[in-house]
């Protein structure tokens, strides 16, 4: 079975105990259940585009849990509006 993941959601920034790191945010994407599949997504591009039709860029640069969520860091910190959106990979990633 082969298939293509292209489309994710933000879940939430990084957190700590008293800090919120608004350029470090936490993705999962559909179909990516396990730490291993989230393993084969590090390195990628991601983008978010604002209503605006802006676009931030991002990168993967690891996983957050066991159950398939990265963390992205952005250039920029995303904005609160941001949260619970869709974001895409720059090119979608085939999986066998």
């Amino acid at each position: 079975m082969v298939k293509a993941i292209s489309e994710g959601k933000i879940i939430n920034y990084v957190l700590s105990k008293h800090l919120q790191h608004s350029k470090n945010v936490v993705l999962h994407f559909s179909g990516v259940n396990s730490e291993r599949e989230a393993a084969k997504l590090i390195g990628r591009t991601v983008i978010w585009v604002s209503r605006g039709g802006k676009e931030l860029r991002g990168k993967i640069v690891s996983c957050h849990g066991k159950n398939g969520a990265v963390r992205a860091r952005f250039r920029r910190g995303l904005p609160g509006e941001a949260l619970g959106t869709p974001v895409k990979l720059a090119e979608p990633l085939i999986v066998p």
